[in-house]
């Protein structure tokens, strides 16, 4: 299944089931499966988008007469992992990151009120756990958010304690493997048996660099562009029959 098949499908129930024949065959061999926690989890920052977080982070270095650290284009970035990368190359292990990084968490932790989850995705949480697979996070969002945000929606048993998320070592963030490395050690798994989930060219990027297998979750034709532009090959514009197809594993 390549990228034309993030859009709607054509033929009716015919088209329909063969989605979810060809996402079936895709998954059968899946043991492991990584989630990206923002996107195809939820959207952490439903109430206040990602750019305004983004926009606040460049606000914060300028208060403080740094503003300078960034280039144009990175403080036009409406990703601000993108501006907490630009900050930790040019000043690493520094107490200015460390602030940056501390800041950047409790935005997260206030944001896990009025994060939305993802349509379907804890049918399909739950579901891939009933028939056997086993589940990990792995994201650039701070750990202690995607506890609380699982713990909220009551599906943090279906992964604790295997959440692995940034680290204080601001380099290793995706697209660097790390965050999906860590994973695969601690669950024994083998990466030709794993699948991750993700919306965001970094995170197929992560996933190849660690040999793992990919599924793109691009909700609009924007996400789809660039995870096509990246080279994922393997799209869907909603996780419902990705849903069906792990529903008929069992």
């Amino acid at each position: 299944m390549r990228s034309e098949s993030t859009r709607p499908a054509a033929g009716g129930a015919d088209a329909v089931a063969d989605e979810t024949e060809r996402l079936r065959e895709l998954v059968a061999s899946v043991r492991v499966v990584l989630f990206d926690f923002d996107g195809p989890i939820c959207r952490l920052f439903a109430g206040r988008p990602a750019a305004d977080v983004a926009r606040d982070l460049v606000r914060w270095l300028q208060e403080r007469g740094l503003r300078g650290l960034l280039t144009a284009e990175e403080k036009e970035e409406p990703d601000p992992f993108v501006v907490l990368r630009a900050v930790a190359r040019r000043h690493p292990d520094s107490d200015l990151v460390a602030e940056l990084e501390e800041w950047l968490t409790r935005q997260e932790l206030n944001a896990v009120t009025t994060a939305m989850p993802t349509a379907y995705v804890d049918p399909l949480i739950r579901t891939w756990t009933a028939v056997g697979a086993r589940l990990a996070v792995t994201t650039n969002n701070a750990p202690c958010a995607v506890g609380r945000y699982l713990e909220r929606r009551g599906t943090l048993s279906c992964f604790a304690p295997h959440i692995y998320g940034r680290t204080q070592d601001l380099s290793l963030l995706k697209p660097h493997p790390d965050c999906v490395e860590r994973a695969l050690r601690a669950l024994g798994a083998q990466p030709r048996s794993t699948l991750m989930i993700g919306d965001a060219p970094s995170d197929y990027v992560a996933a190849r660099r660690a040999g793992v297998r990919f599924l793109g979750y691009a909700r609009n034709e924007r996400k789809a562009k660039l995870l096509s532009s990246a080279g994922a090959e393997h799209l869907v514009q909603s996780l419902e029959p990705l849903c069906r197809a792990v529903f008929r594993l069992g």
